[in-house]
């Protein structure tokens, strides 16, 4: 699923020659706190609510603001899982997409994020999170499938990442397809692997902040 898919083209950008209560209006209309700011089809940065409130002078405009994630773009051809991160790394509630010349294509909110994340059967699923820490050089996703499959559990997705504070080292999520994950975090152990954390959903998933919480302990961020 990629970002240009995910594009929300019902919310339009402000310009910087704007003011501060055109923005405002906006944001009440659209129901957003946050909105990206384009000139000459160049993503500038993003202006919020709180931003403007702060200020106090609704005559100001949208340019003469610090403008907020500048750099919080991802090419339209991106996965969902780099608006995921963007969005959660500048702790803002929209992402913006540009094409190959840099120029802006629209947003993805939030919420549209959360509803393509529930066509992904992974995170629909119901079944247990295991997060596991292991050097580099000791990674073997074959090793550990082996391993987990001997209890009769399946793996329905993998995350890798780089452990940041040590580059030797890497996280893996994987989600199983069992809610009991027990048995599995004991072969893991007496094999010597590392758990970082594991959840066990007990539930179904019933709305969206719900599916957007497990993404979170899914991908560790």
């Amino acid at each position: 699923m990629i970002a240009e898919s995910l594009i929300n083209h019902s919310i339009p950008p402000l310009k910087s020659s704007d003011n501060s209560q055109k923005a405002l209006l906006w944001m009440e209309e659209l129901r957003m706190n946050q909105l990206p700011v384009v000139d000459k089809r160049i993503f500038k940065g993003m202006i919020s609510e709180e931003l403007i409130l702060e200020n106090n002078n609704i005559e100001a405009l949208v340019g003469d603001y610090d403008l907020l994630a500048e750099n919080c773009y991802v090419q339209k051809e991106q996965h969902l899982l780099d608006v995921i991160k963007l969005s959660t790394d500048y702790n803002v509630d929209i992402v913006s997409v540009v094409n190959e010349k840099g120029h802006f294509q629209g947003i993805i909110t939030l919420n549209d994020t959360i509803k393509a994340l529930s066509q992904l059967s992974a995170i629909r699923s119901p079944g247990g999170i295991i997060i596991l820490s292991m050097r580099q050089i000791d990674y073997s996703l074959a090793e550990i499938t082996r391993l987990i499959e001997e209890n009769h559990v399946k793996i329905l997705s993998t995350y890798v990442y780089d452990d940041p504070d040590d580059p030797s080292n890497l996280h893996l999520t994987i989600k199983l397809n069992s809610q009991e994950i027990t048995r599995v975090i004991a072969t893991l152990e007496r094999f010597n692997y590392q758990i970082e954390a594991r959840f066990e959903e007990t539930t179904n998933i019933s709305n969206e902040q719900e599916r957007f919480d497990i993404l979170m302990k899914y991908l560790n961020i």
